[in-house]
């Protein structure tokens, strides 16, 4: 009679067989499979980053899927429009002609030296004047290349199809005052006299001491220093920083009430209640093309100095003026007055009180013209 044979099997080696078990029968990926996911993954993430940063097309004026064309326009020698507002006695009488510039996220219609001068004055000193889209707002053209010398002979350009003559004047406001600093760099010889009001500053222009545009800079809020930061340094990525939503971009272009002084914010309620009626206008063509644009020219590296450029009336035939509040909490005054320093040729005028939006204050922009045109202090 055979035996059987008894084996006796110990718990560790009953674990070790199981292990050995499942090991051998888990899932494995084939070789280089993983490498390949891996490149997968990453192609499709740089796809969906490519995607990100870039900008929709914009929406031209009087194109089959733009806005429709309401005002009148010019046609620059590089087939561009320019869209324009005229304001004043007619030009044919005017003894004084200015060419307006508007400021960030505006357009033709918030000309606030137009709207906000008094009628006697007009009449009394002969005054035309004329605003216009800004390349990419209302209804002026896009220019995707746009630089910081290109606006300037825009300006040029209006000026002598709408024959203003061989000189006139420019006045602009907060961004559209950085743009006087590129007229005085390009087109000094057909000025007559020019003013800047609240003037935005790049905080990169090279003669500002390094001590006093870092503190300048750090006075805004954490999420403009990094709207500049991306403007300036990656350009690139502007449209994708200014649209995401996982940090606050734009304090300006939120229309945030916050960066706004005491004035300011009076000023909001009673002279530019307006706005509402054609704020519309202002991006109808893309935000890109517009504000986007701003804070790449303006900000980006400059092709001069504004610290650098010389008088450009050195026999007093024309005078350059700078107007500024000492309590504006958008464009550090501190900044323009070292720019006064620098350029003892420019008339500094610094109001005391006075916020970002001190033009639309009552009589302020009278004083501003006067100040021009004839010399009052």
């Amino acid at each position: 009679m055979a035996g059987g044979v008894n084996r006796k099997i110990s718990a560790a080696s009953a674990r070790a067989h199981t292990r050995k078990s499942r090991q051998s029968s888990s899932f494995r990926l084939p070789s280089g499979m993983f490498k390949k996911i891996l490149v997968v993954l990453l192609m499709g993430f740089l796809a969906w980053a490519y995607q990100a940063i870039q900008s929709p097309p914009p929406k031209i004026c009087g194109s089959p899927d733009g806005p429709p064309v309401t005002v009148s326009r010019i046609k620059l020698s590089d087939g561009r429009h320019l869209a324009y507002k005229e304001h004043g006695i007619p030009k044919d009488r005017a003894k004084y002609k200015i060419v307006y510039v508007h400021g960030f996220d505006s357009c033709r219609h918030d000309a606030v030296v137009a709207t906000s001068l008094s009628p006697e004055i007009v009449e009394e000193l002969g005054i035309y004047i004329v605003s216009f889209d800004r390349p990419g707002y209302g209804e002026s053209d896009p220019n995707p290349k746009r630089t910081v010398k290109s606006i300037p002979l825009d300006i040029e350009e209006l000026a002598d199809q709408l024959g203003l003559g061989s000189k006139f004047y420019v006045i602009g406001f907060s961004m559209g005052g950085q743009v006087i600093w590129s007229c005085l760099k390009y087109i000094p010889h057909r000025l007559a006299g020019a003013t800047l009001i609240a003037p935005v500053v790049n905080y990169w222009w090279p003669s500002f001491p390094a001590n006093l545009s870092k503190e300048a800079y750090y006075q805004q809020f954490r999420q403009d220093q990094w709207t500049l930061r991306v403007a300036h340094y990656t350009p690139w990525l502007t449209y994708w920083w200014n649209t995401q939503k996982w940090f606050p971009a734009s304090s300006v272009a939120e229309h945030s009430t916050d960066i706004l002084s005491h004035q300011d914010k009076e000023l909001m309620l009673t002279k530019l209640s307006k706005r509402k009626e054609y704020m519309a206008q202002v991006r109808q063509q893309g935000e890109f093309e517009s504000i986007h644009r701003d804070l790449m020219i303006g900000f980006g590296t400059w092709e001069f100095d504004p610290m650098d450029l010389k008088n450009p009336f050195p026999n007093n035939e024309g005078s350059v003026h700078l107007w500024h509040g000492d309590e504006d909490a958008m464009v550090p005054v501190s900044l323009q007055r070292y720019i006064a320093q620098q350029l003892p040729w420019i008339q500094y005028h610094e109001v005391p009180g006075a916020g970002h939006l001190f033009p639309y204050a009552e009589g302020r922009t009278d004083a501003i013209i006067k100040a021009l045109l004839t010399g009052e202090k």
